[in-house]
């Protein structure tokens, strides 16, 4: 049985971000395709509650440092160091930031597949240093990777413009689901057009200019903001101000389960995504899935993944998202075309048995080994 080890993330089953999501997916997906998979985590990520655990997943924890700077380094060296000692067949890292570790995997004859991410130093969130620390791993990621994945073509095209690095674009998936119920906080939500943006709150996903459109969209529609910074902050701070000051509007900070958000994207009148910096996003993905009409940010990224779906695409300016969110929920019509469009762009492009098999066929090529087709996995 051929083993893989994946490094990068904060560990299997965790709920914190893209990666983490590809791999509730992916980790399950491949040990039923007849490989043996350790996914490296960090100690207090994983939840060992969760029904959905996949038992052939052998989960490993090792340390580092828990700061904003540091963290994804630190446990991506010692978790390498773990893997040089184990010698599996093949590693996924997640993030190019690991990529300072990859020479030792090239020495010690251990192919790499590395999901490189979004273009992670251009991001407003990161300092100087950080984003000098991601710029650097990029190129040591080209040097020393033995195949690279993007997540989107855009991605691929600033690697091989700038980084002289060609590689597979497998993006994320989502997953289609049955009509869900309002939870009881948001029954007063049902059969009403309402507004939601879903989004960390940084100012790259466009939050501060969506907080100043929803004070006008508040005064004809509802509006539901997800998010928060999760440390504090002016933003956390400007979205509570504007809940507490705005009837309409409410703010429910980060939301942890799974099903309320889910269903918050299918009775949305009007999705907006913001996000700018980065190539598929999941959280698009997943409100595509759930059949979200769609207002985004005009990025190429966003463009990609929405193609001829009709989703609304406007400037990172207030009035603009306020004009195309509020007449998009004043269209029935309009939002019942875009749901059909958005659901069948992402069957077709962006389902998780298409993404896992990708991946699968990728290691099992770096790594030598011949395993079955992937199966799909629910």
């Amino acid at each position: 049985m051929p083993e893989v080890a994946i490094i990068g993330t904060r560990g299997y089953p965790s709920y914190y971000g893209g990666f983490e999501t590809a791999v509730r997916q992916l980790a399950p997906s491949l040990a039923e395709a007849g490989w043996d998979v350790t996914v490296y985590g960090r100690p207090g990520q994983e939840r060992s509650d969760d029904p959905d655990l996949d038992p052939r997943v052998a989960r490993r924890t090792t340390r580092g440092l828990e700061t904003r700077s540091l963290s994804t380094l630190t446990y991506g060296l010692t978790a390498t160091l773990d893997v040089l000692r184990r010698r599996p067949d093949a590693v996924l890292v997640m993030n190019c930031a690991n990529g300072y570790w990859l020479p030792l995997l090239r020495l010690a004859g251990i192919p790499a597949v590395v999901n490189v991410d979004g273009l992670e130093w251009e991001r407003a969130k990161w300092g100087r240093l950080a984003r000098t620390v991601f710029w650097w791993g990029a190129r040591m990621t080209a040097r020393w990777g033995t195949e690279l994945v993007f997540d989107a073509e855009a991605i691929g095209r600033y690697w091989r413009r700038e980084l002289g690095r060609d590689g597979a674009v497998i993006p994320y998936g989502g997953t289609e689901l049955g009509p869900l119920p309002l939870h009881d906080d948001d029954a007063d939500l049902h059969g009403v057009p309402f507004a939601l943006l879903v989004a960390r709150f940084v100012p790259e996903n466009t939050v501060p200019e969506f907080l100043a459109a929803a004070r006008r969209i508040g005064e004809r529609h509802p509006v539901v903001i997800v998010g928060s910074t999760g440390y504090g902050g002016d933003l956390d701070e400007q979205a509570r101000a504007l809940a507490d000051e705005h009837p309409r509007v409410r703010w429910l900070g980060h939301v942890s389960d799974d099903a309320r958000l889910l269903a918050l994207w299918q009775h949305a009148g009007a999705y907006f995504h913001g996000h700018s910096v980065g190539g598929t996003n999941p959280a698009l993905v997943q409100a595509m899935h759930c059949g979200a009409p769609v207002v985004a940010r005009d990025t190429v990224y966003n463009r990609e993944v929405l193609a001829d779906t009709g989703a609304r695409l406007v400037q990172p300016e207030p009035a603009a998202i306020a004009d195309a969110v509020t007449d998009l929920l004043e269209d029935p019509a309009a939002q019942r075309a875009l749901r059909t469009a958005v659901r069948a762009r992402a069957a077709s492009a962006y389902d998780w048995p298409s993404v896992c098999a990708a991946y699968e066929r990728l290691l099992a090529e770096v790594s030598g080994h011949r395993v079955r087709e992937l199966a799909a996995v629910s």
